[in-house]
């Protein structure tokens, strides 16, 4: 499947192009002209049972029905291969793209490798750092305003392999030649706008120069600009990209100082970054800064509500642990001498402490472990805490989910296909079944079941998180089926696999992970911590599922096979089931 803000896990990495020569051979996977940085990759495909499927003239294994998925190295550029079937042929082209930069040929700089290569703006004395790809033996130095600073080839360093390889078990570093890569690095005392650097290259007694792509502004600490969240939820991250983690949302109408751009992102005050266009600048705002005395509470039908007043609504960050919950509110002073707090179904104790100079950290001290989710939202300069209470679990044997709304989400639909069957079987359809077969059997339980979608369309991500926020139900389970990145070994992987991201799920995440694999006799490909759209959702325990991998030749039959995706739905039902009752 793919995680719909890039990749976002294993189970969609292919796509659903079938090429066929005729109907008897077909190879899903890859696409003729296909591009990959992989060092190999897999065929996934099926034929006939009968006689032999090679593969640039070497027999391929293939499962009982026929089914394949061998992998090959690749080359570096087109890799060409023969897929054959006794008078079947097809060939298929693939290109392994090189994405390190290339060194330059002569007196110049590699191509898009000078840096900063977006406009950025710093505070005064913080360093400014470039870099360049250059030809080895060269002196390399940038001139910035009448400053010029030389830029040092740079000693070998690890090259970190991406988050998906964390699901292939290859999340291992590995050296990268640093030849031809120079940096250095700089300060500016004070304000100014330095414009474009000027990169100087000088070898065998030729000298180029060439401008930089990003602009470098310095900052004034006494005329920063103050930004505001405009959007519900602004997404707040380590670092100027999409590539950095997320840190807790902010709500909207917060304020904070920018001490940093890079591109389209800011740096705020506390330390994260946001990107641009989830805010807007306040014109002639002073940097935000609030004192908090008492805290309020009340108490709701299902819900816990504590409000912060605060004079202006500044950045916050939540953190859960066992029996707890801790909200932490930056550029805010502490006053509070009174906290009201009776005696409440899921708060034993509120404790608060200035943890740093502005920055004060209130403690929640739950009654339980299991948390049932939180919501979080700033009215006016008013930031109101929601807890959820735990909900009231049927005591039946008949119905033992009386009372509980539980969200499906039958992963992808419409355009969005998901990962595909060694015969074009599209995970989109295989998970729309079983999702249905899991709702009749909560139903019979006594379950209130909310479908993010019932046939097959098209639905975003942000509607199925908005139908989790909206229906807050007891839990969310996002429904998938496996593939793998181009490097996987789809021959042998296999298994049922559950991802969580917020602390609260992840005690339904083990427990019905353990719970399937031994009731279904199943391989485990394991339990993860994965930052997915489906899992991200705070306002009640979501957990997506991994029934199996479509890549698999061997378990792709039993995905298919309707007594198995029965047994699959039971074994979910019966573990939701037993998890409530370990909870109660």
């Amino acid at each position: 499947m793919k995680n719909l803000l890039g990749l976002v896990i294993l189970g969609c990495i292919l796509t659903s192009s079938v090429a066929l020569a005729e109907p008897s051979l077909i190879v899903v996977f890859p696409e003729t002209n296909y591009q990959t940085s992989s060092q190999k990759i897999f065929f996934l495909g099926t034929a006939p049972p009968d006689g032999e499927v090679l593969i640039n003239s070497k027999p391929i294994n293939r499962s009982k029905a026929g089914h394949f998925s061998p992998s090959f190295p690749l080359q570096l550029g087109e890799n060409l291969f023969t897929v054959r079937r006794q008078n079947q042929e097809l060939k298929i082209k693939v290109i392994r793209v090189n994405t390190s930069p290339e060194l330059p040929q002569g007196i110049a700089f590699a191509k898009d490798s000078l840096t900063p290569a977006a406009d950025i703006a710093r505070l005064p004395g913080e360093l400014i750092c470039f870099s360049a790809i250059a030809p080895p033996n060269a002196n390399v130095s940038v001139i910035l305003a009448n400053q010029t600073i030389a830029l040092s080839p740079q000693p070998q360093q690890a090259q970190l392999p991406n988050n998906l390889a964390a699901l292939t078990g290859q999340n291992q570093p590995y050296a990268q030649s640093s030849v031809g890569n120079y940096k250095g690095c700089t300060t500016v005392a004070t304000a100014a706008d330095l414009g474009k650097p000027q990169f100087q290259l000088t070898l065998n007694g030729k000298t180029i120069t060439q401008p930089g792509t990003g602009k470098i502004q310095i900052l004034s600490r006494a005329e920063l600009p103050i930004s505001e969240v405009t959007v519900e939820s602004g997404v707040a991250r380590t670092g100027p990209s999409t590539d950095y983690s997320r840190l807790t949302p902010l709500p909207k109408g917060t304020r904070a100082t920018v001490t940093g751009k890079e591109g389209e992102w800011l740096r705020l005050d506390y330390g994260a970054w946001i990107n641009s266009q989830e805010t807007r600048i306040l014109p002639g705002a002073i940097p935000p800064q609030t004192i908090i005395r008492s805290v309020g509470y009340r108490q709701l039908p299902g819900a816990t509500e504590i409000f912060f007043p605060l004079q202006v609504p500044v950045p916050v960050s939540v953190q859960q642990s066992e029996k707890a919950l801790a909200l932490t509110l930056y550029n805010t002073t502490a006053q509070t001498d009174i906290i009201r707090l009776d005696d409440d179904p899921l708060i034993s104790r509120l404790d608060w402490q200035q943890e740093a100079p502005e920055q004060v950290k209130y403690t929640f001290n739950l009654k339980k472990a299991q948390q049932w989710g939180y919501k979080l939202r700033y009215d006016g300069t008013t930031l109101v805490l929601a807890l959820r209470h735990p909900p009231n679990i049927g005591n039946t044997r008949r119905k033992p989910l009386a009372n509980l709304k539980i969200v499906l989400d039958p992963g992808h639909g419409g355009k969005e296909s998901g990962a595909s069957g060694p015969t074009g079987y599209l995970e989109k359809d295989v998970n729309l079944v079983v999702s249905k077969l899991l709702r009749d059997d909560l139903v019979k339980r006594g379950a209130t079941v909310v479908m993010t979608r019932e046939d097959d369309r098209e639905v975003s991500l942000a509607e199925r998180q908005a139908i989790i926020s909206k229906e807050e139900p007891a839990i969310a389970l996002s429904i998938h089926h496996n593939s793998l990145p181009d490097d996987g070994d789809a021959e042998k992987t296999k298994g049922f696999a559950t991802f969580w991201y917020q602390p609260q799920a992840h005690s339904l995440a083990i427990f019905l992970q353990t719970y399937v694999v031994k009731k279904l006799g199943k391989p485990s490909y394991g339990v993860f911590w994965d930052n997915l759209a489906l899992t991200r959702p705070a306002a009640a325990p979501s957990v997506l599922l991994e029934l199996g991998f479509m890549s698999n030749p061997d378990e792709f039959e039993q995905v298919v096979n309707p007594k198995e995706q029965k047994k699959m739905a039971d074994a979910i039902a019966q573990g939701i089931t037993e998890w409530f009752r370990s909870v109660r």
